[in-house]
């Protein structure tokens, strides 16, 4: 019954050591996704804590691909100070990743704050060339998050660049995709977005920090399964005669 039960335990830690190399794989990703995201919306945020739970998920992912390596040979091998080894480093990754899931609900909260403090400034830095930085941000975010202006069109006025132009028009960003002859003028508002970006920033980047704290969450449940697997073979493996007799190759007197 004893031996069962070890084999059992062993046979779902190597099943789970071939889930960490895929957990390592796909945290890397989220962890990519996120930098690359926040790219294309750096100009609406001063600071880059947002990117601190990337940069740790990243490590995390390639850390994996580590353990899942010790955890494989540990259990073929039956080593007990691999499997020691494999409970210690999966247990320190499990907290670093409780740490990702609460700096994540931090900075997610502090995104509304940090959008609405930057996003009026960066409006009034374009210049409606392809060549300066804050003009593509806007026209990127317009575009891809259909939208215009902060809160909506109508917020253009404001700006330098609608007074510098006297054309009484919006960037072409501004346009409804479905709408092929709009030059972003106000006198025909229907062709243009009718909500403001700012709202689906601070949604798109929140939407974003989810990512990474389910991510975390997740491998954290997985990794929990797998330190109980290895503390299961870790304890038979030091009381059970039976089983050591069978892991050493021996006999009974």
């Amino acid at each position: 019954m004893g031996q069962c039960g070890i084999t059992s335990s062993k046979t779902v830690l190597v099943f789970l050591n071939l889930i960490f190399w895929a957990a390592a794989g796909i945290l890397c990703y989220v962890g990519a996704y996120v930098f690359i995201t926040y790219d294309d919306y750096d100009h609406f945020f001063e600071d880059v804590y947002t990117l601190i739970p990337a940069i740790i998920i990243i490590a995390v992912g390639t850390l994996l691909f580590i353990i899942g390596l010790i955890g494989c040979c540990a259990t073929v091998r039956e080593s007990r100070c691999g499997l020691a080894t494999f409970v210690i480093i999966l247990l320190l990754v499990f907290v670093t990743e409780v740490i990702v899931v609460v700096l994540g609900y931090v900075y997610r909260a502090k995104v509304e704050n940090e959008v609405n403090r930057s996003i009026q400034k960066v409006y009034n830095e374009y210049n409606g060339t392809n060549t300066d930085a804050p003009s593509r941000a806007i026209d990127y975010v317009q575009r891809q998050l259909h939208c215009c202006g902060i809160h909506n069109f109508s917020d253009w006025r404001n700006t330098r660049w609608f007074k510098e132009t006297r054309n009484n028009s919006v960037p072409v960003s501004c346009c409804k995709a479905s709408i092929t002859s709009c030059l972003g003028s106000l006198s025909r508002p229907g062709d243009l977005y009718q909500e403001g970006c700012e709202a689906l920033v601070v949604k798109k980047m929140k939407d974003i920090m989810m990512h990474v704290i389910w991510a975390a969450l997740t491998f954290a449940a997985i990794q929990m399964l797998g330190m109980l697997c290895a503390c299961v073979v870790l304890c038979r493996r030091g009381r059970d005669p039976a089983y050591e007799l069978l892991v050493t190759g021996g006999t009974y007197a």
